[in-house]
C-alpha cells in the first residue's frame, strides 16, 4: 500500500485493544551505556516509555538481550529476551509480538523520549484490513514506532532465516498501511515523536526541550 489517508479501509474506527512493546536492548555504542539506562530529566529513557506505553495499554513487555538486565519496576509489566539465535531489532520484536497478549502491538523504541499519545491513538484507528501501521517521512520509515499485527511473526520468522537484519525487510510480504507525512503533520508537525536519542548531543537537545 501506497499511504493512508482518513478515507482509507485502513482509517476505519476500531476499538481493538493492542500491547505495547518496548524495545530496550539498544546498547548505545556512542554513549557508553545501554539506552534504558540513560537519564532524562530525573528518569531512565526506559521509565519515560514505560510512562507512555502503560497510558496506552494493560499489556506491557520490555524486550532486551539476553545477556542485558534491565531495571524494570512496574507491576504487571513483563520483561522477554530476545529469540536465539537470532540478534538485533528484528528479533527483538518477533519476541514481542510472540508473547503479547493482544493480536495488534505497537513497538516503540526506548530512546523515543517524546512519543506522541495522540499521535499513536490516530494510527490505532487504521490497522483495519491492514497488517501493519507505519509512519513515513521524508527520511524513511519508522519501524520502532509501528503497530503489528500478529500475522507479523510469519513474515519475521522467514526474514529471519533468511538472514535479512534491515528492520522493515520483511515488509515485502506485509499488507501495510503507511502512514504519510501530510497526516502526522496535524498531530505532530514538528516531529518530535520521532526523535531518538543516540548521541550526547540529542540528549542535550532532549534535555533543551524538556527544559525550554
Amino acid at each position: 500500500m501506497s499511504g493512508c489517508e482518513g478515507t482509507a479501509v485502513g482509517a476505519a474506527e476500531t476499538g481493538e485493544p493492542f500491547s505495547v512493546l518496548v524495545l530496550a536492548g539498544g546498547k548505545g555504542r556512542r554513549m557508553g551505556v545501554d539506552k534504558a539506562a540513560l537519564v532524562l530529566d530525573g528518569r531512565t529513557l526506559l521509565d519515560r516509555s514505560l510512562d507512555t506505553a502503560c497510558d496506552l495499554s494493560d499489556d506491557v513487555l520490555v524486550v532486551h538481550r539476553r545477556d542485558q538486565v534491565v531495571d524494570v519496576r512496574r507491576p504487571g509489566v513483563r520483561q522477554v529476551a530476545d529469540h536465539a539465535p537470532y540478534a538485533g531489532v528484528m528479533a527483538g520484536i518477533y519476541a514481542g509480538i510472540d508473547a503479547a497478549n493482544h493480536s495488534w502491538t505497537l513497538v516503540l523504541a526506548c530512546d523515543m523520549p517524546f512519543v506522541s499519545i495522540p499521535l499513536v491513538r490516530r494510527m490505532s484507528t487504521m490497522r483495519a484490513g491492514y497488517d501493519a501501521v507505519v509512519p513515513r517521512l521524508p527520511v524513511g520509515l519508522e519501524p520502532l514506532h509501528a503497530f503489528y499485527h500478529s500475522r507479523c511473526l510469519t513474515a519475521l520468522t522467514r526474514a529471519l532465516a533468511e538472514g535479512r537484519r534491515r528492520v522493515n525487510s520483511f515488509y515485502v510480504d506485509l499488507d501495510v498501511c503507511y502512514l504519510d507525512e501530510s497526516l502526522i503533520d496535524r498531530i505532530d508537525p514538528e516531529h518530535w515523536s520521532f526523535f531518538n536519542i543516540n548521541t550526547a548531543e540529542d540528549l542535550a537537545t532532549a534535555r533543551e526541550r524538556l527544559s525550554g
